[in-house]
């Protein structure tokens, strides 16, 4: 993987890695405006893109010299389990759920792509990334409780 050893982080990781992400902190708004079903189209679409993540953990995988890694393994049972279980738990309890998996990855990744694990440049997207996610996921999770 040419681009795994390069840190610049590619323009449509850039956009297919914050378009996402910025649903969150707009189904957030929209839930604090009273949106009808915004904290339901938050939940949904966390849960999704956590699992999603799960696979792309998944993939990497693949591309590890030496095959997957175990720590590769449980990430993505992690971010697969967090996702699957708060699609189907209470608000509250989901969102709860969510910002441990995308707290999570902005912890893991980076690690994962010092040594390899993953493209170099997700030790600089995915902290920024993530910290868009968790703004949403905080705001949605404080909105669920009222």
């Amino acid at each position: 993987m040419a681009e795994a050893a390069d840190a610049r982080i590619p323009p449509l990781s850039l956009i297919f890695g914050y378009g996402p992400v910025l649903v969150l902190p707009i189904a957030a708004l929209a839930a604090w405006a009273k949106v009808p079903l915004a904290l339901l189209i938050g939940q949904i679409w966390g849960a999704a893109i956590l699992i999603f993540l799960a696979g792309v953990a998944r993939g990497l995988s693949f591309f590890t010299p030496g095959g997957p890694h175990v720590s590769q393994m449980l990430t993505m049972i992690l971010r697969f389990s967090l996702g699957l279980l708060a699609l189907v738990a209470g608000p509250s309890t989901g969102f709860a759920l969510l910002l441990i998996g995308y707290a999570s990855i902005a912890l893991t990744d980076p690690w994962l792509a010092r040594w390899g694990g993953a493209p170099r440049h997700f030790a600089r997207l995915r902290p920024p990334q993530m910290l868009v996610a968790l703004v949403g996921l905080a705001a949605l999770f404080w909105l669920s409780l009222g």
